[in-house]
């Protein structure tokens, strides 16, 4: 396992996270605690979740087994995240002072601890001004409550919009993004991925096998069964099969995956975890793992080495197709200059 700082934070993480979403849902709480022993012994130390996730169930799991392993609990880095329904009343959702306080208090009680190493705004709040959130914040960083903080699922305007205003009023400043990102999820590149850049800001990819797709596991033209999200949920499964089974480049990068993947004796998994751990500004990726056999698979991808060769045809195959203006080769037109003498 490999270790990147946190944003521009010192903090340390392992890049590869450990995804909660699951603990109390499709994962039992033994299965779940299982996953974070693996998890630690592999090397990881950086362990993600919600208050939303099993509508609390998941901190629940994950404060439970903090203490019941406090050597071990003193090396992890906890993030958690806050903004959507925990409640029927009018004030238990978005990023208001007053609805973040509450929410921070319930993380911080279910998980069992008296800081939160990353919290984490889950979606942009447009109800809230940016300046509230962003003093809450900074006053939960100064009490000590929370260590650092992101934000999950912000457009690229918002994002530098929240940066400038937190330097403006020099307020404590945001340090990670998490973006669903992936070789078949790749359009924050446009936007999102330069705006982390240019802000110093460390990405957390989700889903970053593509609802696995790029696990290897569906076949195309055959609709999933049995043991899959999408399997296990047949309408909304099959809507979503649908749509990427009828896209030619959804096949062509899983065919190049594959392809490479057997070069290397290698899972397809691995292969695009791989090639996401290197893109510009990826701090860690998130794993949404299942069982053991999933991480254990997951894990092995931070020895992977992929040549610039075959990290090129990924990156080739997989690019978006885009209309010519903005993102396409009439927009990038517009934004070069050519210092050569050209126009």
């Amino acid at each position: 396992m490999k270790y990147r700082t946190l944003g521009t934070s010192g903090a340390v993480v392992s890049e590869q996270a450990l995804g909660a979403m699951t603990f109390g849902a499709e994962a039992s709480e033994e299965d779940s605690h299982a996953l974070i022993d693996a998890y630690l012994a592999g090397g990881g130390n950086f362990i993600d979740t919600a208050d939303v996730y099993s509508a609390g169930e998941s901190e629940r799991i994950i404060g439970r087994w903090l203490a019941a392993h406090p050597t071990e609990a003193a090396q992890v880095v906890l993030a958690t995240k806050g903004r959507f329904p925990m409640g029927d009343g009018v004030n238990d959702v978005g990023l208001s002072r007053r609805h973040l306080r509450t929410a921070l208090e319930a993380s911080l009680t279910r998980l069992g601890v008296d800081h939160i190493d990353l919290y984490q705004m889950h979606a942009w709040d447009a109800y809230t001004p940016i300046e509230e959130t962003l003093r809450f914040l900074d006053d939960a960083v100064s009490s000590g409550k929370i260590g650092y903080y992101g934000f999950s699922n912000y457009l690229g305007w918002q994002l530098t919009k929240a940066v400038h205003v937190a330097r403006a009023h020099g307020l404590a400043a945001p340090v990670t993004l998490q973006p669903q990102y992936s070789l078949l999820v790749r359009d924050i590149e446009h936007e999102i991925v330069p705006a982390a850049l240019d802000a110093g800001i460390g990405l957390l990819p989700w889903s970053p096998l593509g609802g696995g797709w790029l696990s290897g596991k569906y076949v195309r033209d055959v609709p999933p069964t049995g043991a899959t999200r999408l399997g296990e949920n047949p309408k909304r499964g099959m809507e979503a099969w649908q749509a990427r089974n009828a896209n030619p480049r959804t096949w062509a990068v899983i065919d190049a995956v594959r392809e490479i993947a057997d070069t290397h004796g290698a899972s397809a998994s691995q292969v695009a975890l791989a090639w996401l751990g290197a893109r510009p500004a990826v701090t860690s990726v998130i794993l949404g793992v299942r069982s053991l056999t999933q991480l254990a698979d997951n894990l092995a991808a931070t020895e992977l080495e992929l040549t610039p060769e075959e990290t090129e045809r990924l990156t080739t195959v997989s690019t978006p197709q885009v209309d010519p203006y903005p993102y396409g080769a009439a927009g990038i037109g517009q934004r070069n200059r050519n210092i050569d003498g050209g126009r």
